[in-house]
């Protein structure tokens, strides 16, 4: 018998949402949304054609796509857009892309079911359908207005590149004429779309339709917003997480000019000033006494030695396929190998800030908004207002990596309760600096695994067991109901309870300790980050021990696996797996490495190429990735998130780790959590699978496996298997 437990979220796609979005019909309530789409009322309304909420046509012949995902510099607005203007057979240049506003019924993920944001690499794959829809239908309906206004058949009629024409007659409009006549037609029940074969922006080059703004300075983060009358809010956070204000000394902060205000708030005590500037002097003047009584005063050392001592008893079962504890207790031969992950932290280049504003009959609220409905409902709760009081205005964000998707909402909570304290009716901005963001915020969890294995005669594995201990990211929040069971966390163990290899006899286990008060979130690519890690190298060292080919033995595992196998043949033979290596210079030592990963049901397979020099240190030379994403909307797009998945992963695996000690968090900004520099980024090459079936996620999924392709490259130049992150130079000396 097997049991297996995977991500509710990701779920849903395998219950068929993927498959069954293309038939949602517009017109008709589309599920989890709950409003019909209704034509534009007739007259002046109707000079701007809305026959979705996802699209709006101007008089003017604007084309405006309506995203309900945040565009964080991972290509959403680009990639929403391409599919609408594809089946509606717009010109690229007139189409532009607004931010929806917090609105579930209308704007929610289909994958979160009656909640809005943007995560688990789903803005793609949940909006495939819906987009197309939207494109269609309104292409219908504008020539449907052209057939009835020119007195044609429908069925004469084209549209490309913007233009609606009759051919026979030499008629021809452009949207913008058509829109308020496209208006007043009844939206259709059912449109015909595409035929792949017939697409000509999806799957081809498109320039992103966030860069010119970007490029320009138009674009709007939250920190170029300024609204009249705004204060700005620094707040002084407790150095322990737990710790509360016992006394505050505010004279010295409020006799510098521009300080308008202290208060004392539950996450610390905020300065509020004419500017960012001037509140962070007065936050600087300020003295504070911190009551440490209830707060968590565990340093890094005594809560991995807590993990270590868990990984020797048994955990909650988070799957089970025959009989790996009686396998392994009868094994010739068994493999041990445990691994110890950092808390790391998301260090988005901006970090958390937002804008709140009390309103006759309401709060209104600007952010980089990923989490609509969580968020919403938190500051309604706040403020005893129902949710639709609530108004958010979605910004760009400059990254977030799942940090912005807080599920305690816990920077718009505390601008919010700033602006409770104060009594202010003035818009207040929020604004947190790196060492906020580092020492106060949330984190990749702290994890340690524990993986045995049986070898058989032959080399073939005949048992694998892998226990997991490490906080859950899900536990107190709104998502425990249905991402918890039986008091397994679905992401503490995804990527190791849905391993993909063929091993008859194979546990995974889970120990959630509840004692440990550092605040977890999720970071790009979630419990994959050290799932991938762990069984991709144990994978590596089960090979060398048996002495097979690393890919070899993936693809013999793997014989049921057709997507994962075609993406491990794909990257290994164009990163010319099996050829020799260039001899380094002298001293140093070169391998290659292969890691083969699925997160967020696309595929990915890198392989790494290293120098190893004898001071121990680590050059990355090269990275070959093959994905396999579904269809690719914007192949360029594919490919920059996988170039900055590399990167992103290379930088937590050589240099980063947030550490306590009592409690306190040691790094504090750049200088002592250093992403990587550019003269550390390998050569980046990223072959996609050409594929028919629906897009799938691909802003996390390159991350996983990039980690341990380097890892078992180091170990094919020096023999040393890494257990721990980030990798240390001293274990690799020759």
């Amino acid at each position: 018998m097997t049991t297996e437990r995977h991500n509710p979220i990701e779920n849903l796609s395998r219950r068929g949402f993927l498959q069954g979005a293309a038939g949602l019909t517009l017109g008709l309530a589309v599920p989890g949304i709950g409003l019909a789409a209704k034509p534009a009322a007739s007259g002046a309304a109707a000079a701007s054609f809305a026959p979705t909420p996802f699209l709006r046509i101007g008089a003017d012949n604007s084309v405006t796509v309506i995203s309900k995902h945040l565009e964080m510099g991972q290509g959403t607005y680009t990639g929403l857009a391409t599919i609408v203007a594809e089946e509606l057979d717009a010109n690229w240049a007139q189409v532009k892309v607004e931010g929806a506003p917090a609105d579930a019924k209308r704007y929610n993920n289909l994958f979160f079911g009656a909640a809005q944001g943007t995560g688990g690499s789903t803005a793609m794959a949940n909006s495939w359908g819906q987009m197309r829809q939207t494109g269609a239908t309104a292409r219908a309906m504008l020539v449907s207005a052209a057939a009835k206004k020119w007195n044609v058949p429908a069925a004469e009629i084209s549209v490309s590149e913007g233009v609606v024409r009759h051919a026979a007659s030499g008629r021809k409009a452009s949207f913008g004429e058509l829109a308020e006549a496209a208006a007043l037609e009844a939206v259709p029940a059912q449109v015909t779309l595409k035929d792949p074969k017939d697409f000509r922006l999806i799957g081809k080059r498109a320039p992103r339709k966030d860069s010119a703004a970007k490029t320009d300075g138009s674009a709007q983060f939250t920190q170029d917003l300024h609204l009249p009358g705004m204060l700005v809010a620094v707040v002084a956070h407790p150095p322990r997480f737990g710790g509360k204000a016992k006394s505050v000394d505010a004279s010295k902060a409020k006799a510098i000019k521009g300080v308008v205000d202290v208060v004392t708030v539950p996450a610390g005590v905020a300065v509020l000033a004419r500017d960012t500037w001037t509140a962070k002097k007065g936050r600087d003047a300020l003295t504070i006494e911190w009551d440490d009584s209830a707060a968590f005063k565990l340093g890094s050392d005594e809560i991995l030695a807590r993990y270590h001592e868990l990984a020797g008893k048994p955990g909650l079962v988070a799957r089970t396929q025959g009989d790996a504890p009686g396998a392994i207790t009868g094994a010739a031969k068994v493999i041990t190998a445990s691994y110890d992950f950092p808390y790391l932290a998301h260090a988005a280049m901006e970090p958390m800030n937002c804008v709140v504003q009390r309103t006759a009959d309401g709060l209104e609220v600007w952010n980089g908004e990923q989490f609509q409905t969580v968020d919403q409902a938190t500051l309604a709760a706040m403020f005893d207002l129902p949710p639709e009081k609530v108004t958010i205005h979605m910004l760009y964000a400059g990254g977030s990596f799942g940090r912005r998707a807080c599920t305690q909402s816990d920077y718009l909570r505390e601008a919010a309760s700033i602006v409770k304290a104060s009594g202010t009716r003035a818009p207040v901005k929020l604004v947190w600096m790196r060492e906020d963001d580092m020492k106060a915020g949330y984190y990749r969890p702290m994890f340690h695994h524990r993986i045995e294995a049986a070898l058989d005669a032959d080399g073939s594995i005949r048992a694998w067991r892998h226990r997991l201990v490490g906080q859950s990211i899900i536990t107190g929040s709104a998502f425990e109901s249905v991402m918890v069971k039986d008091g397994i966390d679905a992401v503490s163990v995804e990527g190791a309870a849905n391993l993909p290899y063929a091993i008859p006899n194979l546990q995974v286990e889970l120990h959630t300790p509840k004692d440990i008060g550092v605040p977890v979130l999720w970071w790009r690519s979630v419990g994959s980050t050290h799932t991938a890690y762990s069984t991709e190298t144990f994978l590596d060292r089960l090979a060398a021990e048996s002495k097979q080919d690393p890919v070899a033995m993936r693809l013999k595992l793997l014989a049921k696996h057709p997507r994962h196998s075609a993406v491990l043949k794909l990257a290994a033979d164009k990163a010319g797996w099996g050829t020799p290596l260039a001899a380094g210079k002298p001293g140093e030592r070169r391998g290659r490495g292969v890691a083969v990963h699925e997160s967020f049901h696309s595929f990915v397979a890198q392989v790494a190429e290293v120098t190893v020099a004898a001071d121990g240190s680590v050059k990355v030379d090269r990275i070959v990735s093959a994905v396999d994403c579904g269809m690719a909307i914007n192949p360029d797009n594919v490919r920059a998130q996988v170039e900055g998945s590399v990167g992103f992963a290379l930088s937590a695996a050589l240099h980063g780790e947030i550490t306590l000690k009592d409690g306190v968090v040691e790094q504090g900004n750049f200088g002592e959590y250093a992403p990587i520099r550019i003269n550390e980024m390998p050569k980046v090459e990223v072959h996609i699978v050409q594929s028919a079936e629906n897009p799938t996620g691909i802003g996390e999924p390159g991350v996983p496996p990039v980690a341990p392709a380097v890892a078992n490259a180091i170990a094919a130049a020096t023999g040393r298997w890494l257990t721990r992150l980030p990798f240390q130079a001293d274990a690799l000396k020759a």
